[in-house]
């Protein structure tokens, strides 16, 4: 008789669940968690930047640009700790603490900022009444409050209700100033709170999914499955993060959002902590004796590595309060440097196929730089064109527009599985794409996904809102560009580069995915346009620039991708059958 506890144990006399190791099931739940949280946030954070501290459009995408560019770098230094010391059951607990802690600081807005009007010699605040691109423009005098707009051409600002605020109907913008006072102390707290989450992404992300391929033994069939089981919860999270939380941060407060955000996180923690023994002790620290050892005075190594993860922190906020300083060569610097080396390696410590494997693999690290800093404007600029030139309604509701952002999972869920189906038929047929070739495809979808929001803006005039159905194409075209890009990738670099160099290819792959997030900063930066409470005061110029940016870089990656199709066939032959 068969028993009702659905956990048995397979041949090894580890216990199951649908004939996976149980504990694939809680590092699923953790993960959904973590990436719930991270998402959530994401789809609010260029919005509350704008609206909420009031920065500008251009210092805004350069804060965000440089915290997705450090969530990504800060994971070589997080798998590196645990790799050689911590563990990863250990580095993950860490990194989930401190998630915690920055999701949770998220929560605590605060005022924001404030922007003042001085006309003819009397103050008035500026404002919104709400959050998103349905709020309505407002200004406020010590005798009331009216709503605002502004003509053509930004020349004149129009008060509906003069009377109510001691204003004339029209004002010329260019006869009175405007000043912005922010609130130190909840900027600080948000740059605290961005900075624990880099460090906590950097701990954890790289660190789970390798518990995950610890759970199956060498030539375990159900690996794969494993890892697809675990990829699902990630966008499970993500999925449900940007609609709940993006509704919730719009409809209701960005602490709201946040915060829901947040309690993700903590449940995420409480799953882990709860069910660490369902891994059967398959992530614990490679020499425990050594973790213990002191080093100065009674730091231990684990203390240090610890201690690094503030390092991390402290680090992180300079880099975010500084973003709009950083200076573009900086960037290209680090770039070239890890260029040399990976190069370096492939001459001086390879030979025959491994180096040709290895140089193959450089290229596959580099190829991705334009797909995601193309793809990434989905949290940054392609969030504030559909939040302001959008025609967001649906069925009859106005749908916030950091809940479009749930599109990306919703269609990985659904396109996945016949993309991995498409492969699996070419290949029958011989008719397979290579991995450069796909790589190249991928691009070009970035391109020419742009390039379809553009042909969009165009139908709609100089001033009308785009349709809806433009957003939910471009989503479609990169979402089937990640998926020959990112999968591909991959794993190309993990079959090509020689195994004691695994380790530094992959650190490679994700550093250079931060730098392409660096340079999403820089795209978004280029489309920002004049605001007031981060709302358009000119809606055909910001459109103007708008199609101007995406026209450039979509046909730019349009180039780029012919590139690579050129070059595929010698990559091909660089991987030596390891495709």
């Amino acid at each position: 008789m068969q028993t009702s506890n659905p956990a048995v144990a397979d041949s090894t006399g580890s216990k199951t669940i649908l004939g996976h190791p149980r504990g694939l099931f809680i590092l699923f739940m953790t993960e959904m968690w973590e990436r719930f949280s991270y998402y959530g946030m994401r789809s609010l954070l260029i919005l509350y930047l704008t609206q909420h501290f009031l920065f500008s459009d251009e210092r805004s995408a350069a804060i965000y640009g440089a915290y997705t560019a450090l969530v990504y770098v800060m994971t070589i230094i997080g798998g590196t700790l645990a790799d050689k010391y911590l563990g990863s059951r250990k580095a993950v607990t860490y990194g989930a603490l401190l998630l915690v802690l920055g999701h949770v600081g998220m929560a605590f807005e605060g005022s924001g900022a404030r922007q003042l009007m001085t006309y003819q010699g009397q103050e008035y605040q500026l404002t919104l009444d709400g959050r998103g691109g349905d709020a309505n423009q407002i200004v406020r005098s010590t005798s009331g409050e009216s709503r605002i707009r502004f003509s053509d051409g930004a020349t004149q600002m129009l008060v509906e209700n003069p009377a109510a605020v001691g204003l004339p109907a029209s004002i010329a913008v260019d006869s009175y100033e405007l000043r912005t006072e922010p609130d130190p102390f909840y900027q600080n707290v948000m740059y605290l709170s961005l900075s624990l989450i880099i460090a906590g992404v950097g701990f954890l992300k790289a660190n789970i999914s390798t518990i995950v391929g610890a759970l199956y033994g060498f030539g375990d069939t159900r690996r794969d499955s494993g890892f697809t089981i675990f990829y699902m919860g990630i966008n499970l999270g993500a999925f449900l993060a940007s609609i709940l939380c993006g509704w919730l941060g719009i409809a209701y407060g960005w602490k709201y959002g946040f915060g829901l955000a947040g309690i993700g996180m903590v449940l995420g923690l409480f799953t882990f902590l709860r069910f660490q023994h369902w891994l059967e002790g398959r992530a614990e620290p490679p020499d425990p004796a050594k973790l213990r050892s002191k080093v100065a005075g009674p730091l231990t190594i684990e203390h240090l590595c610890y201690l690094t993860g503030l390092a991390i922190v402290a680090v992180s906020i300079l880099l975010v309060m500084n973003s709009h300083l950083v200076n573009d060569g900086y960037v290209g610097m680090l770039g070239v440097i890890l260029l040399v080396v990976l190069v370096a390696y492939a001459f001086l410590k390879c030979q025959g196929e491994d180096r040709d494997r290895m140089l193959a693999s450089v290229y596959f690290i580099l190829a991705q730089i334009p797909f995601w800093a193309l793809f990434e404007q989905a949290g940054s600029s392609l969030t504030l064109f559909t939040d302001r030139l959008v025609d967001r309604t649906l069925l009859g509701f106005t749908v916030p527009s950091p809940v479009f952002q749930a599109l990306n999972a919703m269609y990985i869920v659904i396109f996945a599985p016949l993309m991995a189906w498409l492969w699996i038929a070419l290949a029958k047929r011989g008719l397979n794409p290579s991995a450069p070739v796909k790589f190249s495809l991928g691009v070009a979808m970035a391109g020419l996904g742009f390039l379809s929001l553009v042909v969009g803006m165009n139908t709609s005039g100089s001033d009308g809102m785009t349709a809806v159905m433009f957003i939910f194409l471009i989503y479609w075209i990169h979402t089937i560009g990640e998926l020959m890009v990112s999968p591909v990738g991959l794993s190309a670099v993990t079959k090509l580069a020689p195994a004691s160099a695994v380790g530094m290819t992959m650190g490679a792959w994700f550093l250079y995915s931060g730098l392409a997030n660096y340079l999403a900063g820089v795209i978004g930066e280029a489309t920002g346009a004049e605001t007031i409470g981060g709302q358009l005061i000119d809606v055909a110029a910001a459109k103007s620039t708008f199609a101007a940016v995406y026209s450039q870089v979509g046909y730019i990656s349009l180039g780029v991708a012919l590139v690579m199709l050129l070059v595929a066939p010698l990559i091909r032959r660089m991987m030596h059958g390891a495709d």
